[in-house]
């Protein structure tokens, strides 16, 4: 008997269209900008209309075929897919000058890249006639069977096999830093960025999209959920790769709040957190189950109280985890609890299919479908 339920919120309560758009602008803002790599300063800006932003995500993930393969390989948080998006096409173009710019490459690829190697790097690249080529991901990556983290140290193989260079650089670390600065500038926008990584703005007046966000069934009938639920003695929480900012924010906004015990809400600021106590580099975002152990426990339960629990947990048919993704299920199967997928993610009604292999326990049309369940 349910118990407990878990919700994922991109792609199961609010829409993760935005954050694929701040994505592809991070992206394109990295290789085009002259705060970064600068091949073609002439055409950034900080404001694009929403049709321009359009055809910046169709031309940087491929009509969202990029975004879809990293997605069926397990790989869920979108710092993640910007750093494996925007290293490849740094590989990409680096291979263009490595008969001439051999040392330069090995050099730049045997220590961190920061910002400050970016532009090092955007000097040297703009002496020669290279383009980008966002198609090469599909094909390159369908080589490699790597699922979640392993496809960043994917890009480790993939330098060694373009640019003849051994490097290790291609994993979480500064680039992956930068990366992620970026990206919430778009999101976040100048007003909150410093709130949500620490750091004023290195590219000012981005607007964000806090105040934009879009609900994937009506606010009022998903706010009527919440109450059925807590009124009928559920316990519910939230296990998101969303930061904390942009969790609590549009939840206030959106008056739903008042249905949760913020202890059982967890975001990626408590997973950073986590990775940061642990040695070495070790990954706890989805698929790893540690977002729920920590939503079942709550907030304030050690580390390495929650890293040590036993799973598969007992009375798993008791907890139920809803979420959009195979990284979801797959944290939930760790788990050992009940799945409910929904169809309103990045793939929608498409997902059926990878949900029906993976024996989801329920396969929903929308987050308010629970209430059949229950």
């Amino acid at each position: 008997m349910i118990k407990t339920i878990l919700f994922d919120v991109d792609g199961v309560l609010l829409s993760e269209e935005h954050y694929f758009d701040a994505s592809a602008l991070t992206v394109w803002e990295m290789l085009i900008s002259n705060k970064y790599l600068g091949l073609s300063p002439d055409k950034f800006k900080t404001d694009y209309t929403a049709e321009e932003m359009k055809g910046i995500r169709e031309r940087v993930f491929i009509n969202d075929q990029i975004l879809k393969l990293m997605k069926s390989r397990g790989l869920n948080a979108n710092w993640d897919m910007i750093f494996l998006s925007f290293s490849h096409q740094l590989i990409h173009l680096l291979s263009q000058i490595k008969e001439y710019e051999f040392e330069k490459i090995n050099n730049w690829c045997q220590a961190p890249i920061n910002r400050e190697t970016l532009l090092e790097i955007g000097r040297v690249l703009g002496n020669y006639p290279v383009k980008m080529d966002f198609s090469l991901f599909v094909k390159e990556f369908e080589q490699s069977e790597a699922t979640k983290q392993e496809l960043l140290g994917y890009l480790n193989e993939l330098a060694y096999e373009k640019l003849g260079v051994e490097t290790s650089i291609f994993l979480k670390g500064e680039l992956w830093s930068v990366c992620e600065h970026v990206s919430q500038e778009w999101y976040v926008g100048d007003e909150h960025v410093s709130a949500s990584t620490g750091r004023p703005s290195v590219q000012k007046g981005k607007h964000g999209f806090l105040a934009n966000e879009t609900t994937l069934a009506p606010q009022e009938e998903i706010s009527e959920l919440f109450d059925f639920l807590t009124t009928s003695g559920y316990t519910i929480g939230i296990g998101t790769g969303r930061p904390e900012l942009e969790t609590i924010q549009p939840f206030h906004h959106l008056k739903w709040l008042q249905y949760f015990d913020e202890k059982r809400m967890v975001t990626a600021d408590d997973v950073l957190k986590a990775e940061q106590e642990l040695p070495g580099s070790k990954s706890l975002s989805k698929p790893h189950p540690y977002t729920y152990i920590m939503g079942l426990k709550g907030k304030g339960t050690s580390v390495s109280d929650c890293l040590n629990t036993s799973l598969p947990i007992k009375n798993g048919k008791d907890v139920l985890v809803v979420g959009d993704s195979l990284a979801d299920l797959l944290a939930a199967r760790q788990l050992g609890c009940q799945f409910a997928a929904v169809l309103t993610g990045l793939s929608g009604k498409d997902a059926r299919n990878e949900f029906e292999k993976h024996k989801a326990d329920y396969i929903l049309d929308s987050v308010l479908d629970i209430k059949g369940i229950l």
